[in-house]
């Protein structure tokens, strides 16, 4: 692959608007269901479990669980956006035309990854914004908030294009969002604090990095968090570096690109 010593504009907008149009062709698919989603986890959640649990550290627990409901999504929808994007091309033989045009690997990445990142994120607003009509909202650092959602829709849809490239089939293109990822978000404090847990069971969640992004999240919603907030941060940049590093590795060997 060619490289350019300044980035090419076109070509990143190119690859983005691609895979943005094919958001769009489905797009009351893509915002009806995670509505639908979202209403019946507080439903079932809201309902039965906040029946019983009124509070969690002083907040509603139909609030309390918004942020983790928001991170479920993010999550499933940047790695799964992210890994069927690059995937296809490699499955339709489409990616051969990529790789000779004068694209760098910085501007593949942009182009693929910066579409994922926007879809998962739109579909975390519309949660947020149907959770509204639920509980009432207050959140009490936007900034962080906005921050925390790009930093892991970014993290995860590169992880996602990593899994992408990955991937010999499209049955292990579910794998990793079906057995790791969607277990790990709802065992990370998504619908509960840790420290509801036994002392041997919340040192065992410390393991689980999801814990460190529900937690930030949720800090910026409520100002509280099962872990420092400095933590969270630290762990998803560490995270994200992991995946750039990865991405550059297979750039720069052609892993599962050149055959």
């Amino acid at each position: 692959m060619k490289g350019v010593s300044m980035l090419n504009v076109p070509a990143v907008l190119a690859i983005y608007r691609f895979e943005m149009a094919r958001f769009w062709r489905t797009a009351l698919q893509s915002i009806v269901a995670p509505v639908i989603s979202t209403s019946l986890y507080f439903v079932v959640f809201g309902a039965a479990i906040g029946s019983r649990v009124q509070t969690v550290d002083d907040i509603p627990y139909g609030a309390f669980i918004v942020p983790g409901l928001m991170m479920l999504s993010l999550l499933t929808q940047s790695v799964s956006n992210a890994s069927f994007g690059i995937y296809f091309p490699r499955f339709a033989g489409t990616i051969y035309e990529i790789l000779s045009a004068p694209i760098s690997p910085l501007e593949v990445v942009l182009g693929f990854v910066g579409a994922a990142a926007t879809k998962s994120i739109v579909i975390g607003l519309i949660i947020l914004a149907t959770a509204s009509l639920f509980v009432p909202l207050q959140i009490a650092h936007p900034f962080w908030m906005i921050f925390f959602l790009l930093l892991t829709a970014l993290t995860f849809s590169l992880f996602g294009f990593v899994i992408g490239l990955w991937a010999d089939g499209f049955e292990k293109l579910q794998l990793v969002p079906l057995l790791i990822v969607t277990p790990l978000t709802f065992l990370g404090g998504s619908f509960y604090s840790i420290e509801m847990l036994p002392p041997f069971w919340r040192a065992v969640s410390l393991f689980n990095p999801v814990v460190y992004l529900v937690s930030g999240f949720r800090w910026a919603f409520f100002g509280r968090g099962d872990v420092a907030v400095g933590i969270s941060i630290a762990a998803t940049l560490a995270f994200l570096t992991l995946c750039l590093s990865l991405v550059a590795y297979i750039f720069r060997t052609g892993y599962r690109l050149k055959s």
